[in-house]
């Protein structure tokens, strides 16, 4: 079990930098001008699918690090470049855990390829689990899969929202209901194939920030995929599906629903990772400008008003990390979140964020709350954190409940 540390080493250092130049020479000079199209950056991800970014190996050989840190690491990077087109990049990726968290062999084999595609050709995936009427509360999805025996074939109707990629995908992973007396126990996912009847893009939302990132809703109408598309088979799924129902029946429930919120728990430390990239980078651009920006005949930087918000920026950001490597080395050698800590590097991460990047536009002044400067759209895009991947306010439940042991609603 590799032990704790805050110390890369050679490989990582490696990886970071690599990632941090391609981050700059690449991602920032696209970021503004994708910003304000509000279009998937195509160009981009073809470029980091060429120097092999855009890719499940890397993707692979970073989940797979020792320590944990090479997701929350590479995430940083990214998203110090810009938030928009970083999500464009990593967004593949939601679906590809989803395959290979559920699926079989074959299925991975099958379908992730097609994800990604190559650089002369690149795809894209999206996960799709969000309802207009359930976010948060997954217990109310509506989406409903029916087995047509005879045809040997799944039966999809509904409509998702919020889909990273959805509508424009190679691939979709819809989550949908099988057994709505199971609640969020009668779940199961499926592949959607390219060019599925039935399948099309809904609205697609004009968003605050990560506008490079495309969001849409995903309308399902008698969508029909094969047997195989069921990830992890129907025999997997009836034998899950009886074990639910012995358990609920014996009173249960409640323990399920525990061990599917630890799943939860272990991947939001990444997108932690992410708000630290992004609020590292609100900060870098405000200590520059605090350094040369004169006012009085001296560096605004010389006043404490300004230079207390600095260190307290970066002491935030520090913090932040630290919980979220943390969290993703626990994560990764198998100890157990007893509070919460996946859900805690989450909510202070993206809570900083925010706030680090409104300070950033007040040290910027006037200058800061024009598009001239980046630090605009970083504080448009760090609202995102406290939204995703469950609210702040789920992480306070999630964290509470650990903590009490009690059912606080």
């Amino acid at each position: 079990m590799a032990e704790f540390t805050l110390e890369l080493n050679d490989d990582q250092k490696q990886v970071r930098d690599w990632l941090h130049g391609f981050a700059a020479d690449v991602i920032r000079p696209a970021a503004s001008e994708w910003d304000e199209r509000e279009e998937t950056p195509w160009p981009v991800i073809q470029e980091a699918a060429k120097v092999g970014i855009y890719s499940l190996d890397f993707y692979a050989q970073q989940f797979f690090d020792p320590t944990g840190l090479g997701i929350p690491m590479a995430m940083e990077e990214l998203f110090w470049g810009d938030a928009g087109i970083a999500l464009s990049i990593v967004g593949t990726g939601l679906a590809a855990v989803g395959v290979l968290a559920n699926g079989t062999e074959e299925q991975i084999g099958t379908w992730i390829p097609q994800m990604y595609g190559d650089a002369s050709d690149v795809k894209v995936a999206a996960f799709c689990s969000s309802e207009p009427d359930a976010g948060s509360d997954v217990a109310s999805m509506r989406t409903r899969a029916v087995y047509d025996q005879a045809k040997d074939e799944w039966v999809l109707n509904g409509t998702k929202t919020w889909a990273t990629n959805g509508g424009i995908a190679n691939v979709h992973v819809v989550v949908a209901v099988v057994d709505p007396e199971l609640g969020s126990k009668g779940h199961a996912s499926f592949i959607v194939p390219p060019n599925t009847p039935g399948l099309s893009q809904g609205q697609k939302f004009k968003k605050h920030g990560i506008r490079a990132s495309h969001t849409a809703e995903v309308v399902l109408e008698d969508v029909r995929v094969p047997g195989h598309c069921l990830l992890g088979g129907k025999d997997k799924l009836d034998q899950r599906l009886a074990r639910a129902r012995e358990r609920a029946a014996a009173g249960g429930g409640e323990r399920v629903k525990n061990a599917a919120m630890a799943t939860f728990e272990a991947s939001r430390p990444a997108v932690g990772a992410m708000a630290v990239g992004t609020a590292r980078a609100a900060y870098e651009v405000a200590l520059d400008y605090a350094k040369t920006r004169t006012q009085f005949g001296r560096p605004i930087i010389d006043n404490q008003g300004v230079a207390f918000q600095l260190a307290d920026m970066r002491t935030q950001i520090d913090a932040a990390r630290l919980l979220v490597w943390r969290a993703s080395w626990m994560a990764t050698t198998g100890k157990p979140f007893t509070s919460a800590e996946g859900s805690m590097s989450k909510l202070y991460a993206s809570e900083t964020a925010k706030k680090v990047t409104a300070q950033a536009v007040q040290i910027l002044g006037g200058n800061g709350f024009t598009r001239e400067y980046p630090v605009e759209r970083m504080h448009r895009d760090a609202a995102i954190y406290t939204i995703f991947e469950g609210t702040s306010e789920i992480q306070r439940l999630v964290i509470a409940r650990t903590l009490s042991g009690l059912p606080i609603r």
